[in-house]
């Protein structure tokens, strides 16, 4: 299983772009410009898709044309961008399979034809998807756009390979932690919003949530040894030393556009500030089935 990273920045990216604090002026001196966060997963899943994402896309050097399974956390606007659904009409007929909570295929509705090849697939926590050989579970996040419950985190499986997709979330809700006991995830991404900021609304993590969190789930056996923790979901508030801030909790963070291998155990041939790369591999199609 490959995950490319398309983003890893929060709402507003990082830096961001009306900012002119240490943090961001740091950054963007530096050439680390972080966009909306998502991920393409073997070419064919796409983890959230807010405005920014097809871009992100082309700038990493990556065509979305495979995708056939758009999963959505929520309905927040950094995670949903329906305009990408109309530009993919324009150049495909293929089928696409949009799975999330109802309120984030809600804003997706109106830009897909009604004759479109698109099918909905509304979720909420509890549910288990199968698409493609891809086993996706659906688990609860300590978020809110309007009611409880209408956000999500992903679980997803396929051959031996196992991936958490947290983001957005504050401390993972109990009925979560009793679900992933003993996933022993080879990959974990996990929203790191806030940095040194602590004075914010639960429904996000910051530098003191974030380390708890993991030893949260390194006690229940969700994170292990050969687990690769990767910090997304990043904002300004964030220092600009944040690799050696998040290295002794066995985490890291890594450039957009970087090549995640889930199941390549401890990253080797790392970047200085943490990522790492490795060479692409497509995924093969198979029939697409529904469960719960």
């Amino acid at each position: 299983m490959e995950v490319v990273l398309l983003g890893t920045g929060a709402a507003d990216g990082w830096p961001n772009p009306f900012c002119d604090c240490d943090s961001c002026r740091t950054t963007m001196a530096r050439g680390q410009v972080r966009a909306q966060t998502a991920a393409l997963v073997d070419d064919i899943l796409l983890l959230d898709c807010g405005p920014e994402v097809p871009r992100s896309a082309v700038r990493a050097g990556r065509s979305l044309s495979r995708v056939r399974h758009l999963l959505l956390t929520h309905a927040h606007p950094d995670h949903v961008g329906p305009m990408a659904l109309l530009m993919r009409s324009w150049v495909s007929v293929a089928p696409l399979d949009v799975v999330g909570p109802p309120e984030a295929l809600d804003l997706c509705r109106e830009w897909v034809a009604p004759d479109a090849a698109v099918r909905w697939i509304p979720v909420a926590a509890g549910d288990v998807v199968d698409l493609d050989g891809y086993r996706i579970r659906v688990l609860g996040a300590a978020h809110r756009v309007q009611r409880d419950g209408d956000c999500v985190l992903y679980e997803v499986a396929a051959d031996t390979r196992k991936l958490l997709w947290a983001t957005d979330t504050g401390p993972l809700p109990e009925s979560t932690m009793d679900v992933v006991s003993g996933a022993a995830y080879d990959a974990v991404f996990l929203e790191e919003t806030f940095g040194d900021l602590v004075e914010h609304a639960g429904d996000h993590l910051d530098l003191r949530t974030f380390p708890q969190a993991l030893a949260a789930l390194r006690n229940v056996g969700a994170i292990t040894g050969r687990t690769d923790v990767v910090a997304v979901h990043l904002g300004h508030h964030n220092p600009v030393d944040l690799p050696d801030r998040l290295r002794p909790f066995g985490a890291r963070i890594v450039d957009d556009g970087t090549v995640v291998p889930v199941g390549a155990g401890v990253p080797v041939g790392a970047h200085p500030n943490g990522s790492a790369v490795r060479p692409t591999r497509s995924a093969t199609e198979s029939s697409t089935s529904v469960g719960r």
